[in-house]
This record gives structure tokens, C-alpha cells and sequence, in this order.
């Protein structure tokens, strides 16, 4: 709890802006796509803890469970911050596409307490299925970044989280 607290009093106090999307969208398009504020969490002396952790984190995860050929971050750490009031959203997305960098694991840390906010569910599309990822502040979720998913819409309070990627050479 205390992590989450300090990444959040953290988060708050930079300067959060509109999301943006990657590629072309048609004018008025954005908000059925994405309504979401972020702020970009630098590397430096008051985050490299964040990243650290992070990055022990998903090595670990990324031994027992996909075994994917990793470089790390290239990337900064994105503050994610949906409003219900603004029924905060990402619709149906891979974390891939016109880059520079290969993404290869997507990471979502939970950092609201899950009574501070409705909706707000990371899914993940499962052939006809829809998975929901636990919402317990502090989960760290990781996943392939091309598996499709969203985060529902937030229909009451604010839900916030702490997004990386991670990178590596293509797949063989």
C-alpha cells in the first residue's frame, strides 16, 4: 500500500494530459476510442525505484511464465487516470503498431483500491470470450502485446494505473 500511495502522490502531481492515440483517427473519433488523462513518469532519482521495481517484477514473471527474449524498457511509464465522470476508457486495442520499438509484454499495475471506482475492468479478448484481470490494488498484470484488450469504461469514481512495455527483439 505504502508503494501505491507514493506512486500515486507521484502521479498527481505531474501534469496530466488528454491521451492520445497512435496513427491516423477520423476527427471526432478520439473519445469512443479513448477518454483517458496520463502523465509520463521519467526516469530519474524519484521514479528509478518504480522502475526497478517494476522491471524485477516482470523478469520474474517473464522466467516462469512466457519465457520471451527481453531487452527492457524503451519506454517511459505512463500515469493513467480514468474519470467517471468522464467515463474514462480504452477500447478494444493491441499495444502494437506503427513503432519505432518492438513491444513484447504490456504491463498494467493496479493502483486504486478497487472501492474507489465502478467499471473500470482491464478485458482481455479470449476468442468469444472476455476475460476480466483481478483489480486488487497492487496487481501487477503482464501479458503479450498483441493480445487484444480494453479497459472498460469507468462508470463512477477514478481508477488509476501505472502502464509500461517492454521490449525485445521479434519473435522467432
Amino acid at each position: 500500500p505504502e508503494e501505491m500511495d507514493r506512486i500515486e502522490r507521484y502521479g498527481d502531481s505531474q501534469r496530466q494530459d488528454k491521451a492520445a492515440l497512435l496513427g491516423e483517427v477520423a476527427a471526432g473519433e478520439q473519445d469512443a476510442i479513448r477518454v483517458t488523462r496520463t502523465a509520463w513518469l521519467q526516469a530519474n532519482d524519484e521514479t528509478s525505484w518504480i522502475y526497478r521495481r517494476i522491471q524485477e517484477c516482470v523478469m520474474a514473471l517473464n522466467e516462469k511464465a512466457f519465457r520471451f527474449e527481453l531487452t527492457g524498457f524503451a519506454e517511459t511509464l505512463q500515469y493513467s487516470v480514468y474519470h467517471g465522470s468522464e467515463r474514462g476508457h480504452y477500447d478494444w486495442h493491441v499495444d502494437q503498431g506503427p513503432l519505432k520499438i518492438r513491444r513484447k509484454l504490456s504491463v498494467s499495475v493496479q493502483l486504486s483500491d478497487p472501492s474507489a471506482y465502478e467499471g473500470g475492468a482491464v478485458e482481455f479478448a479470449a476468442g468469444r470470450y472476455t476475460e476480466s484481470a483481478p483489480k486488487d490494488r497492487g496487481m501487477l498484470i503482464a501479458f503479450p502485446s498483441f493480445v487484444t484488450h480494453r479497459v472498460a469504461p469507468v462508470t463512477s469514481g477514478t481508477r488509476k494505473s501505472l502502464v509500461v512495455w517492454i521490449t525485445g527483439p521479434a519473435f522467432r
